[in-house]
């Protein structure tokens, strides 16, 4: 008997070692403060003044970065410091890899402040109302609709407040991430 139950206590100790290093999702909105290339990671300043530094790889995405002729060799890929930026990361213990990087502002995602009012059946639109009270209807990606499922639920009738960060797109906005309102 008991070895069984120092097995039994091994066993649910290495479980739940395993679960607490699991891998976290996540968005972090910010500046750049600081590029090192030696090291491939990036110093985010996010708006709590918090700093997170996160680590790049050959497969970290960016988006809304006009290229130079040198960007696309370098491994930030036209990043500068001072842009705004939202870095979506998997957290792994203390390591934070950089999976995408959205640029936020003049050439990259635009953001504003809405009212989530309805998810559409697939999830792949909502119905918006901006801070001046006009309805609209925008496009989900698929990362955007899962957010949005989530915290609004297909057509359940809950209203939720969020920052959209999104582009222009055929005439239309198209939502990237949203980022709830607290």
């Amino acid at each position: 008997m008991t070895r069984f139950t120092f097995f039994a206590a091994i066993l649910a100790l290495a479980g739940l070692l395993a679960f607490g290093v699991g891998k976290k999702h996540g968005v972090i909105v910010g500046e750049i403060i600081r590029l090192d290339r030696d090291a491939k990671t990036i110093t985010v300043k996010a708006a709590g003044g918090a700093e997170h530094v996160f680590r790049f790889t050959e497969r970290t995405a960016v988006h809304g970065v006009r290229m130079a002729e040198t960007a696309g060799r370098d491994v930030f890929h036209g990043l500068q410091t001072g842009m705004t930026v939202a870095v979506h990361h998997v957290e792994e213990g203390a390591v934070k890899t950089a999976e995408a990087v959205d640029h936020i502002g003049k050439d990259g995602l635009k953001a504003m402040d809405v009212t989530i009012r309805e998810v559409g059946r697939k999830g792949s639109t909502a119905v918006v109302e901006t801070e001046r009270g006009a309805k609209e209807t925008v496009r989900l990606t698929e990362h955007a609709a899962r957010i949005a499922a989530q915290d609004v639920g297909e057509g359940a009738g809950k209203a939720v407040k969020a920052t959209v960060y999104y582009t222009d797109e055929a005439g239309g906005k198209v939502v990237h991430f949203l980022k709830r309102a607290i």
